[in-house]
């Protein structure tokens, strides 16, 4: 029986030692070295080879080292096998982290005034305080939950939209399609993290846009394919839409000719809004590991084949 990891030396570095000393009687191999294929129960990659059910027959757990699977081929994976993603401490803290920033980016009007000096005009705009301004949070799952948690602490009126229904103290919680409108008519920054399937891929378009409050603003930390970008830039363009902070585009990384970069009112990160810390996530990798050898099955971060995440 052996683990497979196919990501970064450095994940190999600390996960390795970490497995060994906890399971040595699990081998656990780096990629491209993988033993013998048909020893492999457990492999942990970013996207895993073409020919994983060819290569490696008796595989029983898929690992993402990443809190998506929209990178996987679904249709490539055998049913049998679990697939499981990544959650762990460093990764929801570093969300958490960026939207905070992101939202009071927006919040205060930076964008406003970093084009100001770089004009050398000084002129101030009134400020609103946090509890004045509506934050929505689509998508209320492992990450998303926790940001809106974090908004609602600073002190932002803070509502959260998701598929099926969640209550999340301090957060006016919507659901459903039927519930989606009165969330958006209700939103002055717009977070997305919504998984990505194929019923939220563009979601983030001109028909949502014109929902929001004129002048409302969208932060985008989830997949760069839930927007689209010329809908975006026709929403700014009118002034439907204030600003916006995206730390996913599609594609990635985003081509130099992309009018996204220079736009005044549009900031860019470059995927950055949050990794998984390599130790924190070695331990919750190697536990769940653990709690299957020892016959559990039912994982929070388990993923749903029938909903894609």
């Amino acid at each position: 029986m052996s683990f497979l990891l196919k990501s970064t030396r450095a994940r190999a570095e600390v996960w390795k030692p970490l497995f060994q000393k906890a399971l040595p009687d699990l081998a656990f191999h780096i990629w491209p070295e993988t033993g013998n294929p048909e020893d492999v129960r457990f492999m942990a990659a970013w996207e895993p080879p073409a020919d994983l059910l060819q290569r490696f027959p008796n595989l029983e757990v898929l690992f993402s080292v990443g809190a998506g699977v929209d990178q996987f081929d679904m249709s490539a994976i055998p049913e049998h096998v679990t697939i499981i993603r990544m959650i762990e401490p460093g990764l929801t803290d570093g969300m958490v982290d960026y939207v905070l920033w992101a939202t009071l980016t927006l919040h205060r009007e930076i964008l406003t005034y970093l084009a100001q000096q770089k004009q050398h005009v000084w002129k101030t705009r009134h400020n609103k305080i946090a509890s004045q301004r509506r934050v929505g949070v689509m998508g209320l799952g492992t990450l998303g939950t926790p940001v809106a948690r974090a908004l609602a602490h600073a002190g932002f009126n803070c509502r959260g939209w998701s598929r099926s229904r969640h209550a999340v103290p301090d957060v006016t919680c919507y659901a459903g399609a039927e519930e989606l409108d009165a969330f958006l008519a209700e939103t002055d920054i717009l977070v997305c993290l919504l998984p990505l399937t194929d019923a939220t891929r563009g979601m983030l378009n001109a028909d949502l846009f014109a929902k929001l409050p004129k002048g409302a603003q969208v932060i985008n930390v989830a997949r760069g394919a839930h927007l689209v970008t010329q809908d975006l830039l026709a929403a700014l363009d009118s002034g439907q839409i204030g600003a916006a902070i995206l730390d996913v585009t599609d594609p990635e990384p985003l081509p130099a000719e992309s009018p996204l970069w220079a736009h005044p009112n549009v900031l860019v990160t470059p995927h950055v809004a949050s990794n998984s810390q390599t130790e924190t996530a070695g331990r919750v990798l190697l536990d769940t590991v653990q709690r299957y050898l020892a016959g559990e099955r039912d994982f929070p971060s388990k993923v749903d084949r029938s909903k894609g995440y």
